[in-house]
């Protein structure tokens, strides 16, 4: 009796795993807000001269200046108004 039921334990164990979805190991997916957005200085200087400014997509608040300008992590540059239709609103500190 107790090898049948080592032998029927076993059956279902490989039927659950021929049955079970694969598992696939993968890299991590490069999403924008798992690594800091990859802004040259020439791009940022182009921006602030077009009057953009950086929209921080995590906080929902835009920066036309200052420590943070095209520095946070998940971010875009965006016209003022472009951001202000979006919800987006100024940096209190810049």
């Amino acid at each position: 009796m107790r090898r049948a039921w080592l032998k029927l334990t076993v059956v279902c164990l490989l039927l659950i795993a021929v049955s079970a979805p694969a598992i696939t190991l993968q890299a991590p997916a490069t999403n924008q807000s798992s690594k800091p957005a990859t802004i040259s200085a020439a791009d940022i200087a182009a921006a602030k001269a077009s009057g953009k400014v950086w929209v921080n997509l995590d906080s929902g608040v835009y920066h036309q200046g200052g420590r943070w300008y095209g520095k946070t992590k998940n971010g875009k540059f965006m016209t003022v108004d472009e951001a202000k239709k979006a919800g987006y609103k100024a940096a209190k500190r810049d």
